[in-house]
């Protein structure tokens, strides 16, 4: 699941991105990387990853929890995600009569869809460029505290403007090295709940070890979904809350 939805790590990794090593800002891959990739046998187009205008692949992709990762694969927000993903939320509603780790648990009806205080959901709306902003009264002559200071103090300032009077978030990543810095633009919902998980025997097998092979064996996944208000817009939990809408999901 992982590795096959590479957009997913592409969307959410914090670390220093090499152009050539395989993990791409979404953003950039018409300008860097699309080329190379339909070289390889991509069928997709940079617009259908990642588009600005228009529903795209990045629409289906979320942080679970800020801790893993899911993807939206239905028009009511149903999330396919691990089963170590899920394995917190699912040891928390079992006990000794519903031993849902031992057993599994299906929600035969969203009215049987278990509640998670504190799970979020968490998607990039748009991804911006934010060099100059950043880097606004750096010069070449200050030294590297100096300069630390100043890019510290901007990015607070960007981040802070950016989520004024709105439900979004921000966060901004320096890439290639400090050589340009990106904003990302997130919406965050606290309504997720559990629908569905295989037996632990299904959900584990392989551990560990195996979630990091190629081709992979195992029953790695849980199910929840997103709920909204009336309005589609991000609730704490309510019982008048309905299942999310997603720009885009994945067909499945």
């Amino acid at each position: 699941m992982k590795r096959a939805l590479f957009a997913i790590t592409i969307l959410l990794s914090s670390i220093i991105i090499k152009a050539d090593e395989g993990m791409w800002i979404p953003s950039l891959l018409k300008e860097l990387n699309i080329d190379d990739m339909k070289a390889n046998g991509l069928k997709l187009s940079a617009e259908d990853i990642y588009s600005i205008n228009n529903s795209s692949m990045k629409d289906a992709i979320i942080s679970f929890g800020g801790f893993c990762t899911g993807e939206i694969i239905s028009n009511q927000g149903l999330i396919l995600t691990n089963h170590h993903c899920g394995y917190g939320q699912i040891q928390s509603h079992s006990s000794v009569e519903n031993d849902y780790l031992t057993n599994g648990f299906w929600a035969m009806k969203k009215e049987e869809e278990l509640a998670n205080p504190g799970l979020t959901a968490t998607f990039i709306r748009r991804i911006d460029e934010v060099t100059t902003q950043v880097l606004e009264g750096v010069t070449s002559e200050m030294t590297e505290s100096e300069r630390k200071v100043i890019v510290a103090n901007n990015i607070k300032s960007i981040e802070k403007e950016a989520t004024k009077d709105n439900v979004f978030g921000a966060k901004i990543k320096s890439m290639f090295y400090g050589n340009k810095y990106f904003m990302f633009i997130t919406e965050t919902f606290k309504d997720v709940r559990m629908v569905g998980a295989p037996p632990s025997a299904i959900g584990k097998f392989g551990g560990d070890t195996d979630n990091w092979m190629w081709p992979r064996h195992t029953g790695d996944f849980s199910l929840f979904r997103i709920y909204a208000d009336k309005d589609n817009n991000p609730a704490e939990y309510s019982k008048d809350n309905i299942p999310y809408t997603p720009k885009h999901h994945l067909p499945v």
